[in-house]
């Protein structure tokens, strides 16, 4: 089983994906994905990704790094896994793709669709989870904890905008797998909601 969850950045999917992964792993063979990331060719890839100091990183660049990085960790960790029966949990795949360099960055959609397909092999989520935050939340929680931001951050808020777009237009196109949670509230009722559609989830999978 493949859960993916999705959101902007401070909207606080990390903190879920990790809570269903310590929640499942007592009874399930589970594995936490990042990405990119997840293999050290994917981390190396990471690296350039959110270096400051690379500007002048074209869009389609952009995506096709993502993409590359993608491509390895579902070759050399999330599909053996699958294969194996386990569960895989991934903060962010990749409609993170569509979203930021389709929506965000402008990029035809349909060509990112089609390269996520073969980044990936058609591995497609089983659930996902949309983890939703207004943009303003976005600098209001970085100013809370003192935190700098990475060059994908530093794109502005005309930019997260239409990334938020974007993942509202793609939780609309795939709401046989798309679940959205408010962001918003506090992290333990959203973990609950999390879990309870998890369940629910795995439930139709056996019938």
């Amino acid at each position: 089983m493949l859960i993916t969850f999705e959101g902007l950045d401070r909207s606080g999917k990390s903190t879920q994906a990790k809570l269903l992964v310590d929640k499942l792993a007592p009874q399930h063979r589970v594995l936490f994905i990042r990405d990119p990331g997840g293999t050290p060719i994917s981390e190396r890839i990471r690296d350039i990704l959110l270096d400051r100091s690379h500007p002048e990183l074209h869009p389609i660049t952009e995506l096709l790094l993502f993409s590359a990085s993608r491509a390895q960790v579902v070759s050399e960790v999330i599909a053996p896994a699958l294969r194996q029966g386990g569960i895989v949990v991934c903060d962010r795949y990749y409609d993170s793709s569509t979203a930021y360099q389709g929506y965000g960055r402008g990029l035809n959609v349909d060509t990112v669709a089609r390269i996520n397909a073969f980044a990936t092999g058609g591995a497609v989520p089983d659930l996902t989870f949309f983890v939703d935050i207004t943009v303003n939340e976005i600098e209001r929680r970085r100013m809370a904890r003192g935190l700098s931001i990475d060059r994908m951050e530093s794109a502005g808020r005309e930019f997260y905008e239409r990334v938020r777009r974007g993942y509202c237009a793609l939780a609309k196109e795939h709401c046989e797998r798309y679940v959205i949670v408010n962001g918003m509230a506090p992290v333990d009722e959203v973990a609950q909601e999390v879990w309870e559609e998890f369940t629910k989830c795995q439930r139709s999978k056996r019938t």
